[in-house]
C-alpha cells in the first residue's frame, strides 16, 4: 500500500509539474501575441478553440484569429473563414466565410483555396459557379491537397465545371485515393466497379472500397457489403455482407438499413427476424429511402411484424409511389381498387395503375385487365 501511496504521489507531482509547465507555456503565447506576434496569435486561436492549455472559448479564438487574419497571416484567415462559415463564436456569415477564404487562397494557401472551391460549388456567400469552383479547386489539387483532389474529381465525374471525362476523375481520385483520402478511395472503387475511366475490376472495386470502408466511409461500407453480398471481386459471403451493412446502417446510411433489413426479412446471413427488419426498414424509410418505404408498406399491409394496419399501408406506398417507385405505384394502386386504407376510387386506382405501367412491363402485363376498365 505504500509503494501505491508512493506511486500516487509522484504522480501528483508530475501532473502538478505539467500544469505549470502548461502555464508558462500558454503565459508566453499571450505574450508573444499580445506583441503583435502573427504565428503565436493564430496558435492562440487554436488552443481557445481546442481549449488546450485554457478553457474552450470559440469568442476569444475568433478574437485572435482576426489579429492574425488582418496580418495577413493565411492560417488564420483560414480558420476565420471556416468559423464564419459554422457560425462558431460568430454568427454564420457564408459571405464572410468567403471573403476571409478568398484572402487566404489569393496568397496561395491550399486549405482556403478548396474551401473557397466549396462555396462556389454549393453557392455558399457566392452564387453557385461550378467553373469558378472547378478554378479553386484545381489550384489545391494541384499543391497536393487530397480533398480538392477529390472534389475535382466529382466535378470530372459528374461533368460539373468541366466537360465530363471518367479518364481524368480517376486520374484524380487516384491522387487522393493513395494519400489516404477515404471518400477518394471510395470512388475509385466505385470507378472499378462500373468500369467508369477504367477497365471494370471488382477485385479493385473491393481494394478501395475495403480502403475507405476501414476508415470508416459509411458508403464504402455499404458498397463492400455489397459486394460480399453478391460475391462480385470477393468470395460471396452473406456474414460478411450483413457485417459490412450493419457499420453502414449504424451510421445513418439509408441504403445500408435497407439492405440490412432485406437480410433479417429473409434470413440472409442473420437468423430470420421479422421485428428486426421492420426496425432498419422504418430507419431507412424515414430517411426517405423508397425501397424501405414500400416494404414497410407490404409489412403493415400484410400484418408481417407489425399490427395489420392498411391505412399505414397506404401511408408509406405513397411516400414512395410519390418518388416514382413503381412497386409501389401499384401496391397503391390496389388499395384505391378494394378500398383498403382509402375509400374504394377508381380513378385513382388506375391513375397510380398507368404511373407504374408506364415504368415496367411486367408491372403492365399484370395490370392489363384493370386497365382495360378504363
Amino acid at each position: 500500500m505504500k509503494k501505491v501511496l508512493f506511486l500516487l504521489a509522484m504522480m501528483n507531482i508530475c501532473f502538478s509539474a505539467i500544469t505549470i509547465a502548461q502555464t508558462a507555456d500558454i503565459q508566453q503565447l499571450k505574450e508573444k501575441a499580445n506583441r503583435g506576434d502573427a504565428e503565436a496569435q493564430c496558435d492562440l486561436g487554436n488552443r481557445y478553440y481546442k481549449g488546450n492549455g485554457v478553457t474552450k472559448n470559440y469568442s476569444q479564438a475568433v478574437n485572435w484569429y482576426r489579429k492574425a487574419a488582418e496580418q495577413g497571416y493565411v492560417r488564420a484567415q483560414c480558420n476565420l473563414g471556416i468559423f464564419y462559415e459554422n457560425g462558431l463564436g460568430v454568427t454564420q456569415d457564408y459571405s464572410q466565410a468567403v471573403y476571409w477564404f478568398r484572402k487566404a487562397a489569393e496568397l496561395g494557401y491550399a486549405d482556403a483555396q478548396n474551401f473557397l472551391g466549396d462555396c462556389y460549388y454549393l453557392g455558399n456567400g457566392v452564387t453557385k459557379n461550378y467553373s469558378q469552383a472547378v478554378n479553386w479547386y484545381r489550384k489545391a489539387a494541384e499543391q497536393g491537397n487530397a480533398d480538392a483532389q477529390c472534389n475535382l474529381g466529382v466535378c470530372y465525374d459528374k461533368g460539373n465545371g468541366v466537360t465530363k471525362d471518367y479518364s481524368q476523375a480517376v486520374n484524380w481520385y487516384r491522387k487522393a485515393a493513395e494519400q489516404g483520402y477515404a471518400g477518394a478511395q471510395y470512388h475509385l472503387g466505385e470507378c472499378y466497379y462500373l468500369g467508369n475511366g477504367v477497365t471494370k475490376n471488382y477485385s479493385q472495386a473491393v481494394y478501395w472500397f475495403r480502403k475507405a470502408a476501414e476508415q470508416g466511409e459509411a458508403i464504402a461500407q455499404h458498397n463492400l457489403g455489397i459486394c460480399y453480398f453478391t460475391g462480385n471481386g470477393v468470395t460471396q459471403d452473406n456474414s460478411q455482407a450483413v457485417y459490412w451493412f450493419r457499420k453502414a446502417a449504424e451510421q445513418g446510411y439509408a441504403g445500408a438499413q435497407f439492405n440490412l433489413g432485406v437480410c433479417y426479412n429473409d434470413g440472409i446471413g442473420v437468423t430470420k427476424n421479422i421485428s428486426q427488419a421492420i426496425y432498419w426498414y422504418r430507419k431507412a424509410a424515414e430517411q426517405g429511402n423508397a425501397d424501405a418505404q414500400h416494404n414497410l408498406g407490404v409489412c403493415y399491409a400484410n400484418g408481417e411484424g407489425v399490427t395489420k394496419d392498411y391505412s399505414q399501408a397506404v401511408n408509406w406506398y405513397r411516400k414512395a409511389a410519390e418518388q416514382g417507385y413503381a412497386f409501389a405505384q401499384c401496391e397503391l394502386g390496389n388499395c384505391y381498387y378494394y378500398g383498403n386504407g382509402v375509400t374504394k376510387n377508381k380513378s385513382q386506382a388506375l391513375y397510380w395503375y398507368r404511373k407504374a405501367a408506364a415504368q415496367d412491363e411486367n408491372i403492365k402485363n399484370k395490370l392489363k385487365s384493370k386497365l382495360s376498365e378504363e
